[in-house]
């Protein structure tokens, strides 16, 4: 295969991956660009490959401007903001980084699990003010065991098998929905997502992104989930309808919500701010040391296996 020449760096990568890109490649980053269309319009044949992430994406129409691009690196697993079809259709490939964020994105449903269940942010927030010292005792009240309860998934993905095998150490029984039932797995396929709400204590979201999946999670599945029931979502914000989620933890149609992601993120309703039983998040699922190094690193290997063999270490389609 011929060497990549030139990479457009769609937006801020991490450090360490940014470093590695422009150590090897000739890089330019479309963010230094006042009007990025205009840059592609007139210096976008230049570029063979491209490097983005599933937050930053890349419109399909910037591909009309790229028609030397060849492949295009992503880091992280989200494909809703990346033009996969577009580029498919015009052989393009499109490498992601699966499988090294599984744990940490697991491991993160169950910090909120256990969070928003067992009242631990609130009951810090209580320390913090005072209010055990000024009123003393059992003052602050009980919050939901998580060990032994059900455990529905929406999504039974790589990450969605990781937080089911996680359920074993808390004694949980799970099921699970999605388009159709995964072969090879221990876990009760629920064909309903209405009724895998109403049969599960937690809901936990992690399905992927776009319009498929667009407010997923709407009234009637927060209504079956019911007063005692919790969602936690580690996929995207789109597939809660954030308005319907609002009114019933204001109306206690249930009991709480574990929120890494949100509709329009940065921005988190202020609703949500004031409410004790939920706990949110900045979007950190897969934020540590060790899984970045690894997507960053995956990102390299998709470009160098590229080069090598026109083949991608983790290709989306």
């Amino acid at each position: 295969m011929q060497p990549l020449q030139r990479v457009l760096q769609a937006g801020k990568l991490v450090p360490a991956l940014d470093q590695a890109l422009h150590a090897r490649y000739s890089v330019h980053r479309l963010a230094d660009e006042a009007d990025a269309q205009a840059f592609l319009a007139t210096h976008g044949a230049q570029f063979d490959a491209v490097v983005t992430s599933a937050a930053i994406g890349l419109p399909a129409h910037y591909l009309e401007s790229l028609p030397s691009v060849r492949v295009i690196s992503s880091f992280g697993v989200g494909l809703d903001k990346i033009p996969v079809k577009e580029a498919q259709a015009r052989g393009i490939a499109v490498g992601y980084t699966p499988d090294v964020l599984n744990d940490c994105v697991a491991d993160t449903a169950f910090a909120l699990m256990l969070d928003v269940a067992r009242r631990t942010t609130e009951a810090d927030r209580f320390v913090r003010a005072g209010q055990w010292a000024r009123l003393g005792g059992n003052s602050f009240g009980l919050g939901r065991k998580v060990s032994g309860a059900r455990m529905g998934v929406v999504g039974l993905g790589r990450i969605g098998q990781t937080i089911a095998r996680r359920s074993l150490g808390f004694d949980m029984e799970v099921r699970y929905h999605s388009r159709r039932p995964v072969a090879g797995v221990p876990w009760h396929y629920e064909a309903s997502l209405v009724d895998l709400a109403a049969w599960c204590d937690f809901l936990v979201v992690v399905t992927s992104g776009g319009p498929a999946t667009r407010h997923l999670i709407n009234e009637d599945v927060l209504n079956a989930l019911g007063s005692t029931g919790f969602l936690i979502n580690v996929a995207r914000g789109t597939v809660v309808d954030e308005a319907a989620l609002i009114r019933a933890l204001q109306d206690g149609r249930i009991a709480g919500a574990g929120l890494d992601v949100f509709e329009n993120e940065p921005h988190v309703p202020d609703a949500l701010m004031g409410m004790d039983n939920v706990v949110l998040l900045p979007h950190i699922a897969s934020a540590t040391h060790e899984t970045r190094q690894a997507m960053g690193q995956r990102v390299m290997d998709n470009l160098e296996a590229f080069e090598r063999t026109g083949q991608l270490v983790s290709a989306a389609y």
